[in-house]
């Protein structure tokens, strides 16, 4: 009969919590000590603004301390299994499950388990809370810590494509029917050539398009600027591709991200670096699920001399590298030189790979 992918449920169990625990323990004390540093750093502000006080310190630490939770769990994780490990190690535990014919994946098994929890936790967690919080704490800087204005409905700089014509427009007001174009630009192109340049001062929805009023057309061939009638154009292009702002992908969730990618993509803007940030948010609470076969080292490793603490240097060095190639893709991505999908997920299938192969290679 096959062994069982776990050890005994007694084991199981003793493995699985000690790991939780010191995790969050490690993720207590790392919020505790990040977030009253960014708060020294940052009251000045907040209390440079006439009438703000106690109340505006608190408000600031109830947005921040989401973002610092969601920045530092991995790496809760990491020093936590670091930990466990350490402790199981010293204790001679590691060597008396061995003896008692349990493999490391076993040993690890309840330990994977468990950061597979804490990945799907952190994801509801970034997808409900981290987002608006960021979005709110975003909102509040711009206005130098003052009262947030309300939303104007206002959009501004917007870029649309109409086959192989480009709109720009200067500002964008209204919602659906209602909505308005002011200081509008069309770059008339045939094959990728600029033919006309057409400019209106304002535009609305008529007769499934925009009609243009205060026109002036310039022909690019001839070089001659002439005025035009009230006409319609971009015919079939929706009030929504105009009101599209910018995206900042830390302020949204998963499905509204989704959305507003297939907005930008459908408007003809670039959308590489958001698709990065939307894969991310799935590969980046993953990540809690890669810590304890990073760290595994600490416990299992082909050192027999007691040089416990050069291992345990050895897993976290392994699981801050992984956080290193993990910014370094998403930077490649954001620049396009990576795409979106490897940009994403690519530092964590490898950094599984090698863990695994350390964990093979060391003690299977």
């Amino acid at each position: 009969m096959l062994p069982s992918f776990f050890p005994s449920r007694t084991l199981s169990l003793y493995l699985a919590r000690t790991f939780l625990l010191r995790s969050l323990a490690v993720l207590a004390a790392l919020v505790l000590v990040l977030q009253a540093l960014d708060l020294l750093g940052e009251s000045g502000d907040i209390l440079a603004y006439k009438g703000n006080g106690d109340a505006q310190l608190w408000y600031y630490v109830s947005l921040r301390v989401p973002q610092i939770i969601a920045r530092f769990l991995p790496f809760s994780v990491l020093l936590g299994t670091l930990i466990t490990f350490v402790t199981l190690n010293q204790n001679s535990e590691i060597i008396a499950m061995k003896a008692a014919g349990v493999s490391a994946h076993q040993v690890l098994a309840p330990l994977i388990i468990a950061s597979i929890g804490i990945a799907g936790i952190s994801f509801a967690f970034n997808d409900r809370i981290v987002s608006h919080a960021t979005a709110t704490l975003t909102a509040w800087q711009n206005v130098d810590y003052g009262p947030v204005p309300k939303a104007t409905g206002i959009v501004s700089n917007v870029w649309v494509r109409d086959g192989d014509d480009l709109i720009h427009v200067d500002s964008v007001s209204g919602r659906l029917g209602s909505t308005t174009l002011h200081g509008i630009t069309v770059y008339d192109r045939t094959g990728g050539n600029l033919q006309n340049i057409v400019r209106a001062t304002r535009a609305i929805q008529a007769e499934g398009g925009w009609r243009m009023s205060g026109i002036s057309r310039f022909n690019v061939a001839r070089g001659v600027a002439t005025p035009l009638a009230p006409l319609i154009f971009a015919k079939g292009v929706t009030p929504d591709r105009f009101t599209l702002a910018d995206v900042d992908a830390d302020s949204r969730g998963f499905l509204s991200l989704s959305q507003a990618v297939g907005d930008l993509k459908a408007a003809g803007r670039p959308t590489g670096a958001l698709e990065s940030a939307l894969w991310h948010k799935l590969s980046g609470p993953l990540s809690s699920v890669l810590m304890p076969l990073l760290a595994a080292v600490a416990a299992f490793g082909l050192a027999r001399s007691g040089q416990l603490f050069v291992r345990a240097v050895i897993g976290m060095g392994l699981g801050f590298t992984y956080f290193v190639a993990d910014n370094f893709a998403l930077a490649m991505g954001n620049i396009g030189a990576y795409p979106p999908f490897l940009a994403a997920w690519a530092p964590f299938l490898l950094f599984l790979l090698i863990g695994e192969a350390v964990l093979i290679r060391s003690e299977e």
